[in-house]
């Protein structure tokens, strides 16, 4: 989620062209699923060597990264080439051109590929993310109330996700949010900005809000917390998670070798969960970002395979789908059940599906 939205709609038009190409193949390739394939036939597996396409990002490819320094994907009989890009929403592109099969990043994306008829499946939820989209006042913002972010300047990238925790955040708390000044920046410019007092606040997602609080702006509310004067403590005002999804044909060629990952990445959330200390220390180096940095970072994330009412009416509900709507990243809204197959993660763990895809 480093990158507008936007960008990923105008290269789905051309990566139907790439398809077409990818489709083919060459011969190296086709000689590569061959020896995969030789391969897995002994473990059960349709194949064995497969790429994993993830964000060099706390919230997106923290499992993916355990899983693969920890051995979790070796111990299902897989050798997973754990490809990590710096701009998630260039993995749209990807899946659409057919070089991303297997890949993490939000349910956000799934909804937009699918409005866009490219077939793609939601196999499992992996986090809770929202905590991770905020806005941030400078040292010099002073609010008696929510109302008073009235007539105030916020830096926000066009099209950006928080959004919808600012639009509900004024909902809740009757704040004219048309009276907000919104200026289009790029999250590291908005916290320079912010520092300079160019701005009264900026709304982005992790490492910025992180890297905001330490270069002194405050904390004022996210999309599951608030510090905001009239409401303190937990929130509901967005719900976005990342997802492990897989296209459709992937899906139906290789169910053995998803559901190998998906008990990979399940070991690896436990792992996260059980030992945070641990996996920081893993994961700091390879998301170049310091100790103290990621320990913030990770404790505004809920990391869980678990499917319930959260994930199914929050990330997937009508306000998602509207916003997406409304700010031109699609053009009708797809029902959740297309693109979502949540059958293999129920073979793995029936107990981490408690509500249905409609």
């Amino acid at each position: 989620m480093k990158k507008n939205w936007l960008q990923m709609i105008s290269g789905l038009a051309m990566v139907t062209v790439l398809a077409t190409a990818c489709s083919s193949g060459g011969g190296a390739d086709k000689e590569t699923a061959a020896a995969s394939s030789a391969a897995g036939s002994s473990t059960g597996l349709e194949q064995t060597d497969i790429t994993l396409v993830g964000v060099r990002d706390a919230q997106i490819s923290s499992q993916q990264i355990i899983a693969d320094k920890l051995g979790y994907f070796k111990e299902e009989g897989l050798n997973v080439e754990s490809k990590l890009i710096e701009s998630g929403p260039d993995i749209g592109p990807m899946v659409s051109g057919g070089s991303a099969p297997i890949s993490i990043q939000t349910n956000f994306m799934d909804i937009i590929l699918k409005s866009n008829n490219i077939g793609v499946k939601i196999v499992a939820p992996l986090a809770q993310i929202a905590g991770t989209q905020a806005v941030v006042g400078s040292s010099q913002l002073q609010l008696g109330s929510a109302k008073d972010l009235e007539g105030k300047t916020i830096g926000i990238p066009n099209g950006a996700d928080v959004k919808i925790a600012i639009d509900n955040m004024g909902k809740e708390l009757g704040v004219d949010v048309s009276k907000i000044k919104f200026v289009n920046l790029a999250p590291s410019d908005a916290v320079v900005a912010l520092q300079n007092g160019d701005i009264d606040a900026m709304a982005a997602w992790e490492p910025f809000i992180t890297k905001a609080v330490q270069g002194g702006g405050k904390f004022l509310f996210s999309g599951t917390k608030s510090e905001l004067p009239d409401k303190k403590g937990d929130v509901n005002w967005m719900s976005v998670h990342t997802t492990m999804q897989v296209t459709d044909q992937y899906l139906q060629e290789n169910p053995n070798t998803v559901k190998a990952v998906l008990r990979a990445l399940n070991k690896a959330t436990a792992y996260i969960n059980d030992h945070r200390e641990e996996a920081i220390k893993i994961l700091a180096p390879e998301l170049h970002l310091s100790e103290a940095e990621l320990k913030e970072i990770m404790n505004r994330n809920v990391y869980s395979m678990t499917v319930d009412d959260t994930y199914v009416n929050g990330s997937n509900g009508p306000a998602v789908g509207n916003y997406l709507l409304s700010v031109g990243n699609i053009t009708s809204i797809p029902a959740p059940a297309s693109y979502h197959d949540l059958s293999l993660l129920k073979d793995v763990d029936a107990s981490l599906v408690k509500s249905d895809i409609k």
